[in-house]
């Protein structure tokens, strides 16, 4: 994708490991990068944002191009990755830095959130208010190398975490499959 345009796009959906593959192979899809956004502290680690006092949420960093695959398509993939409705984390992940959230990187990026969860809301395929917030992006900081594409890297201990944590039983009872 050298030499078109690209955006970025940032989302917070629970742990960053689960939230790579589902964005990863689609074509538009540039890079993308796990790491922490959102918080206080300068240069982040994993234990650090683990500790849960830096205000950062695990996040994942899209580089794409809105001409092979729209923000739009990107909110509609982000959204059935994650409950929506739930403000203390994700799934068997819990606390301030599983916490979901968008964090637009221009205007148009926040105009399109706020229609997308408007009309998540309205569908009524959940049953409780979505409390997804809606962020300015703050400074992105990459996790450690060994957290970039953990469900290639580490396969087995992925997929055991990914089937423990509650997440795919969750995906497939709300969204058509």
């Amino acid at each position: 994708m050298a030499g078109q345009k690209t955006e970025k796009a940032i989302f917070a959906g629970g742990c960053f490991w689960c939230m790579v593959k589902p964005f990863k192979e689609w074509d538009g899809v540039a890079d993308l990068v796990s790491g922490y956004t959102g918080g206080s502290l300068q240069n982040p680690t994993y234990e650090d944002v683990k500790r849960g006092d830096t205000g950062h949420y695990e996040a994942v960093e899209i580089e794409f191009d809105p001409e092979v695959f729209p923000y739009e398509e990107l909110l509609n993939v982000y959204w059935q990755q994650i409950d929506p409705t739930d403000d203390g984390g994700q799934f068997h992940d819990r606390g301030d830095s599983y916490r979901t959230a968008i964090f637009y990187t221009t205007d148009e990026q926040r105009d399109a959130a706020i229609r997308s969860k408007e009309a998540l809301e309205k569908s009524g395929r959940f049953d409780k208010p979505i409390v997804t917030e809606i962020l300015p992006a703050s400074t992105f900081y990459p996790a450690e190398d060994y957290h970039q594409d953990y469900y290639l890297k580490e396969r087995e201990h992925y997929e055991q975490d990914r089937a423990n944590s509650g997440r795919d039983e969750f995906i497939n009872a709300h969204w058509e499959r």
